[in-house]
C-alpha cells in the first residue's frame, strides 16, 4: 500500500512563504527583470587641477556622446545626477597629450552598462601661459582733403599686453587696427575703431575697441609776394618813404592761397615815425593776415627790412 505524500510542510506557515514569494518576485522585476532600454547621453569633459602655468591652446570637443544600457528606473535616476568625464592635467607638461574616453573612465552608477564612446580619443595642446606687451599699428587708406595734410595718429591705449598660450602669442608682432579711411577728411576727429585681430587673439581679447586720434593740419607752400603797400604809422606830417614796397618770402596755407585773387592782399606792412628827422631809416613790420579756421601766415624774409623816411 501507497504512502501518501506528507504535504504538511506546504500548509504550514503558508502565510510566511506566500509573502516570501512575492517579495521575491518583486525583486527580481525591479532589479533583474525590469525593462532595459538603451540611451545617448552628453556628458561634459571636466578639466581638473590644471597648473597655473599651462594652458590649454588648442579647441577641442568640451563633451562626449555615450551610449548605455541598463534599467529604465536607474537611466532615469542618473540624468538627475551631474555626471561628467573627469580629467586629471596635475602632471600636464607642454605638449600634445590625448585624453582616451572609455567606460572605465566614466563615473556611472552600478548597474548602467556602457556600450560606445564617442569620440574615443580627444587630443589637448599644452602650452605655457604667458604675457606679452603689443604695440597698436593704426592702417590707414586713402589721402585728406585738397589742402590738407595728416600732422599725427595717435592710438589709445597705445598698447595692449595680453594673456595666453605663449606659442599663440608668439605667432604676432604687433596689433594691427582696421582700415582707418582717411578720404576726403577736412578737420581733426577721434574716432572709436577695432583691432583687426588673428583668430586665434580674438578667441583670447574678443571683439576690442581703441581710439583713435587724427589731427589735421594745413598745407603750407612757400610764395614770394611782392609789392605790398607800406603804410606809414604815428606821423603827423606827410612824409615819403623809400622804397614804398616790400617783397615777402612766406608760407601761406594753400586753400588761401586758392580763394585770394592776390597774395599783396594777405600781409599787412607798416613803419612807425619816431623822431622828426629829416632822413632816416626805419625798420618795416609785417604782419599777415589771420583768417578764422586756417592756420597763421609765417613770414621767414622781408625785402627790404629797412626803409628811408623823407620829409
Amino acid at each position: 500500500m501507497k504512502r501518501k505524500p506528507d504535504l504538511t510542510f506546504v500548509s504550514k506557515h503558508w502565510l510566511l512563504k506566500l509573502l516570501s514569494l512575492v517579495i521575491g518576485v518583486s525583486l527580481w522585476y525591479f532589479v533583474v527583470g525590469q525593462d532595459q532600454m538603451d540611451l545617448t547621453v552628453t556628458i561634459p569633459l571636466e578639466l581638473r587641477n590644471l597648473p597655473s602655468n599651462l594652458v590649454i591652446a588648442n579647441q577641442y570637443k568640451k563633451d562626449i556622446e555615450v551610449a548605455i544600457r541598463g534599467p529604465r528606473r536607474l537611466i532615469q535616476e542618473m540624468r538627475q545626477q551631474n555626471i561628467s568625464r573627469p580629467v586629471d592635467l596635475s602632471k600636464a607638461e607642454p605638449g600634445a597629450l590625448v585624453i582616451k574616453n572609455d567606460g572605465e573612465s566614466i563615473p556611472l552608477p552600478q548597474g548602467i552598462a556602457v556600450q560606445r564612446v564617442q569620440p574615443a580619443n580627444i587630443t589637448l595642446l599644452v602650452d605655457n601661459l604667458a604675457n606679452k606687451d603689443f604695440a597698436i599699428v593704426p592702417v590707414t587708406k586713402g589721402k585728406p582733403a585738397a589742402g590738407f595734410t595728416v600732422e599725427s595718429l595717435a592710438i589709445n591705449p597705445p598698447r595692449i599686453t595680453i594673456t595666453g598660450p605663449q606659442t599663440v602669442l608668439d605667432q604676432e608682432t604687433a596689433l594691427k587696427t582696421a582700415v582707418l579711411n582717411l578720404d576726403e577728411m577736412d578737420r581733426s576727429g577721434t574716432f572709436q575703431v577695432h583691432l583687426n585681430l588673428s583668430e586665434p587673439l580674438l578667441k583670447l581679447l574678443g571683439e576690442t575697441v581703441v581710439e583713435a586720434k587724427i589731427t589735421l593740419k594745413e598745407t603750407m607752400l612757400k610764395k614770394t609776394v611782392r609789392a605790398i603797400p607800406i603804410n606809414i604809422r604815428n606821423s603827423g606830417q606827410s612824409h615819403k618813404i623809400v622804397p614804398a614796397m616790400v617783397t615777402v618770402e612766406a608760407e601761406i596755407p594753400e586753400q588761401i592761397i586758392q580763394i585770394t585773387p592776390e597774395l599783396s592782399m594777405l600781409f599787412r606792412a607798416v613803419v612807425n615815425v619816431t623822431n622828426e628827422a629829416d632822413t632816416v631809416e626805419l625798420p618795416v613790420l609785417v604782419n599777415g593776415v589771420n583768417l578764422p579756421g586756417h592756420a597763421p601766415i609765417v613770414i621767414f624774409n622781408v625785402t627790404p627790412d629797412k626803409v628811408r623816411l623823407v620829409r
